[in-house]
C-alpha cells in the first residue's frame, strides 16, 4: 500500500518505495519440474493405465449424459480427495484426447 505523507488516514505515513524481493525457493514447491515430468512420461508410456484408469477411460468412451458425475465419484472413492478426482478426471481425459488424436492422424 503506498503512503501519502499524512499523519492520519488509511495511506497514513512516510513516502517510502517498495522493495522488489526475489522469490524464495519455498514459493515454487510443489510445481512441477521438467525432469519430473519427463520420468512422469516415461513411466506412463511403460507401465501404461492402472485397471481404474482403464475403467475411466472405458467410462469416458462410453459417454452418457452423466458421465462426468460418475466418473468423479469413482475417481474420489479411489483416490480420497475431490481435488484429486478431479485432476485425475482431467488428466485421463488428456489420455484419451491424445489416443484419439494419434488414431486419427495415422
Amino acid at each position: 500500500m503506498a503512503r501519502n505523507g499524512l499523519a492520519q488516514g488509511a495511506n497514513k505515513g512516510f513516502v517510502t518505495d517498495a522493495i522488489e524481493r526475489k522469490a524464495r525457493p519455498s514459493q515454487s514447491k510443489g510445481r512441477l519440474g521438467k525432469r519430473t515430468a519427463l520420468c512422469r512420461e516415461i513411466a506412463r508410456e511403460v507401465a501404461g493405465l492402472a485397471p481404474y484408469e482403464r475403467r475411466i477411460l472405458d467410462m469416458i468412451k462410453t459417454g452418457g449424459s452423466s458421465a462426468d458425475k460418475r466418473i468423479y465419484k469413482f475417481a474420489k472413492r479411489r483416490l480420497g480427495s475431490h481435488k484429486r478426482a478431479l485432476a485425475k478426471r482431467e488428466d485421463i481425459k488428456g489420455v484419451n484426447s491424445k489416443m484419439r488424436a494419434k488414431q486419427a492422424g495415422a
